[in-house]
């Protein structure tokens, strides 16, 4: 994969999302939610004696979520779709539509096998799962400079994010009621990773003072991967007179890296309220085989070899020639070194905070309203989100919700349909659900979450 091809991640990103995907939280307060236990590990469905989930689907949750949405970088010109860098584009069309921290991403965790029983004074489970996620945030000057080119002659461009990480989990998850505290439930799981892949992107700064045949750059950026038999490219520039990484080689995928971590969570009842309180993900993870590029701190050129002209003259591009020429000038930014293989690398986990409180009808016990806040600490990628639901169980076999969040990416509506029948559980819902789509199926306003799930209860 060449860095040009890693740039063009990092500015497409912005029509994608920013994610994150764990289990649905529109089934938070369902009490037959089968895996409501992987939002705070003191959810436990206590009547029935256990469950096993369908292998593969016992829960799958995809989802994307953002502040910037497809219709903010790609356009239609005379009935044609083109880059947002077309000159049939208003700049000011463009610019009014982006932040100053544009925020992407994606992510999948699919429980491959999971099983629970009830033993040890409470109800127990064990889950192996597939986690993978990516997360991108690209600054609006590095959009403001793709689309405006050397007309704005100074360019500040920091904190261009980006990390990835694939690694499968096995969880053990014990809770049970408090005697000594009526109402009250405490429990935990213990997580054991095993790590696939990591790629973590800090690109700091690039400092532009561009002219009409000329640019003053300062870069600072730091590049680490840890992937199994990987290596770096390398190429030649004669305009800078150094070798810098060009690209990435696989030599196939293999176990990398070890974690641990760990869920804690309570939930307490009182008269017609039940609050709820869990903390998720506290741990690290240990990677192997470090391969690191490098800027090795700032880094100054100054060169008359470069400019930067985005665009076609041709207001009937379809996008392609506009791609390229981006994705060619953007590489120039940072040209990292090779540093080789550094030893281990230690990151933590993305500790997630959850809260709600819920409260049921006193005259009709069916029928409950709750709210629930997450928080996911994840350094640049931080985020909160509240959510306001409606849930119902009108009769054995059936209980849904409906919600409405707001938060750091906007807001959305969810929806969660749970159906039970004897030896049988099949849920199906959305946190955020899809609205308009663009032609490649991508959500125009950045934000879907998908959640399904087969299991069998006994």
């Amino acid at each position: 994969m060449k860095s040009k091809y890693i740039l063009s991640i990092l500015v497409a990103g912005a029509a994608a999302g920013s994610a994150f995907a764990q289990a649905s939280y529109s089934g938070y307060f369902i009490d037959n939610y089968t895996h409501r236990y992987m939002l705070n590990p003191a959810m436990a469905d206590t009547v029935r004696k256990g469950f096993v989930a369908f292998p593969a689907l016992g829960s799958l949750n995809v989802g994307m979520h953002g502040n910037v949405g497809v219709n903010s970088l790609v356009y239609n010109v005379d009935g044609r779709t083109v880059l947002f860098t077309n000159p049939g584009v208003e700049a000011s069309t463009v610019l009014g539509k982006i932040h100053d921290k544009n925020r992407i991403g994606a992510a999948v965790n699919e429980d491959i096998l999971a099983v629970g029983w009830k033993a040890w004074g409470g109800n127990n489970a064990i889950t192996i799962s597939a986690v993978a996620d990516a997360e991108v945030m690209v600054p609006g000057s590095l959009i403001r400079l793709a689309k405006e080119g050397v007309e704005n002659k100074t360019y500040d461009i920091k904190n261009l994010r980006a990390t990835a990480n694939a690694y499968a989990q096995i969880q053990l998850n014990h809770s049970r009621d408090i005697k000594q505290v009526p109402g009250l439930r405490a429990g935990a799981a213990v997580k054991f990773l095993l790590g696939l892949g990591n790629v973590d992107m800090y690109m700091n700064e690039a400092y532009l003072q561009l002219n009409e045949d000329s640019w003053n750059i300062r870069t600072n950026a730091d590049v680490y991967a840890n992937i199994k038999n990987a290596t770096f490219k390398q190429k030649y520039s004669d305009k800078t007179g150094r070798f810098y990484v060009d690209g990435l080689d696989i030599d196939g995928i293999g176990l990398n890296g070890f974690g641990l971590g760990f869920d804690l969570g309570a939930t307490y009842e009182w008269r017609d309220f039940r609050f709820s309180l869990a903390m998720l993900d506290l741990g690290f993870m240990s990677w192997s085989n470090t391969l690191k590029a490098s800027t090795n701190g700032y880094r100054e050129v100054a060169t008359s070899d470069y400019t930067f002209s985005i665009g076609s003259d041709n207001k009937d591009d379809d996008g392609r020639t506009e791609w390229d020429k981006l994705t060619d000038d953007l590489s120039n930014l940072y040209q990292l070194e090779d540093e080789g293989h550094t030893g281990g690398r230690t990151t933590g986990l993305r500790a997630t905070l959850n809260w709600g409180v819920e409260y049921i009808l006193p005259y009709y016990r069916n029928l409950s309203f709750g709210m629930v806040n997450t928080t996911k600490f994840n350094g640049s990628f931080t985020w909160t989100d509240f959510r306001f639901s409606a849930n119902v169980h009108p009769v054995k076999c059936l209980a849904a919700s409906v919600n409405f969040a707001a938060g750091t990416y906007g807001v959305a509506f969810g929806w969660l349909l749970n159906l039970n029948v004897k030896g049988f559980n099949m849920f199906a819902g959305m946190d955020r659900t899809v609205g308009k789509l663009a032609k490649q199926g991508i959500p125009l306003n950045s934000n879907a979450e998908v959640s399904f799930g087969i299991n069998f209860p006994f």
